[in-house]
């Protein structure tokens, strides 16, 4: 008995004192985030802010010098096309009928006729297109029952065939602007023509109707003015037609393509609204932010899909926010952006296996700041660090935080 208390408490206790000391200086678990790699789905997004415009608009102005009486239309007012009479001129000086006045008529005339033989050109190019496109559409539709073709092949001639029949409703419009210009010249080289000896004028006066249906935009001169040739007196269009103006950056303008999905939010309205990309300007813009910082910028113009009756109070140069998508996935292998960091020239990640951090070499595909699309390197359900601090090492013990 007294041999046990003199050698075994002292040993044991010395045991424990060693053990104590091994486990004191052992390296303890880091703390860790964790996220697990699991399948869903993925997208790309370009964000920016934007405002709508009328894809349509006219601008009235005098076709010569006179009398503008006083403007009764307002901003939002109803105007259908042939019928609303938008301002009415009268002579006021005598120039309105010499010499020069009619020489600058005729020559009007002559620039209107022209002008419409070219919209007139470009309609039959853009009718022409247009047929084109529609035969290839309807043998891509066939093509397409028979699973002759992909469905991105389908998409790009369905695409086509839209881009086209809005070339065509355009070059529609700018036949009737051109044919309105014309008559409003013709009228004006009527009514600047002296009348004959001893007769008086049939008319004295200029009633400018309106080019097309729509409303009322903007009065540029609402009281009674003498005005010249080319005075802004008021605009019109279609607040139902509306294209969106978004500008990007330049580097992510060469990103995005026509037909590209755009979603609309914080309109206004209840929901988000549905867009597609028309085209992307091809040429870029200086533009300092709000930090004092100097962009390039692209503006890309994009037609809303949903229906007018979903927009109904969306105007004119109204703010839009746009999410224009340029990539996404359904079923994707992601993780969090933040796990990834460089090794060397690859891509990198941390993996937890019984309980300790793994360093394993990824391929990355597709990224929106926020996930990341892995393509090798790691498997679904398996946990990865994210945003690994300097303590974390290859082998290292790891804890959740």
């Amino acid at each position: 008995m007294k041999f046990v208390r003199k050698f075994f408490f002292p040993g044991a206790l010395g045991l424990i004192l060693i053990i104590g000391i091994v486990y004191a200086f052992l390296p303890r678990p880091v703390p860790v985030d964790l996220a697990l790699a699991a399948r869903g789905p993925l997208r790309v997004t370009v964000e920016e802010d934007g405002k709508t415009r009328i894809k349509e608009r006219y601008v009235i102005a005098s076709p010569v010098t006179g009398q503008q009486l006083r403007i009764e239309l307002h901003p939002g007012d109803k105007v259908e096309a042939g019928k609303t009479v938008l301002a009415v001129l009268e002579p006021s000086d005598p120039s309105l009928l010499d010499a020069r006045a009619l020489a600058e008529a005729k020559a009007r005339v002559r620039a209107a006729e022209a002008a419409k033989e070219q919209a007139q050109a470009k309609l039959e190019a853009a009718r022409a297109k247009h047929e084109l496109t529609k035969h290839e559409l309807g043998r891509a539709q066939k093509l397409r029952a028979g699973q002759s073709i992909s469905a991105q092949e389908f998409d790009t001639v369905e695409h086509a065939e839209q881009t086209a029949h809005k070339e065509l409703r355009a070059s529609q419009f700018f036949v009737k602007v051109a044919t309105f210009e014309l008559d409003l010249a013709q009228a004006a080289l009527i009514r600047t023509r002296p009348p004959a000896a001893g007769k008086e004028a049939d008319n004295s006066r200029i009633e400018i109707h309106a080019p097309a249906s729509g409303k009322i935009l903007r009065v540029f001169q609402e009281s009674a003015a003498v005005v010249t040739p080319g005075t802004k007196i008021l605009e019109i269009g279609d607040p139902a037609d509306l294209e969106a103006e978004i500008d990007v950056l330049s580097q992510d303008a060469v990103k995005i393509k026509p037909g590209n999905k755009v979603l609309f939010e914080h309109w206004g309205g209840g929901q988000p609204l549905l867009g597609q990309v028309r085209y992307v300007e091809p040429a870029a813009f200086l533009k300092i932010s709000a930090l004092g910082v100097e962009e390039q910028r692209v503006y890309v113009i994009a037609d809303f899909v949903d229906p007018p009756e979903k927009r109904q109070a969306l105007g004119d140069a109204f703010r839009v926010e746009a999410r224009i998508i340029i990539w996404e996935g359904t079923d994707v292998l992601k993780i969090p952006a933040g796990a990834l960091f460089r090794q060397g020239e690859n891509w990198a990640v941390f993996a937890v296996v019984d309980g300790r951090a793994t360093l394993r070499l990824v391929r990355a595909g597709h990224t929106n700041g926020l996930e990341t699309q892995i393509l090798e390197g790691l498997r679904e359900n398996e946990w990865v660090i994210v945003h690994p601090s300097d303590r974390v090492q290859d082998g290292i013990r790891v804890v959740t935080r």
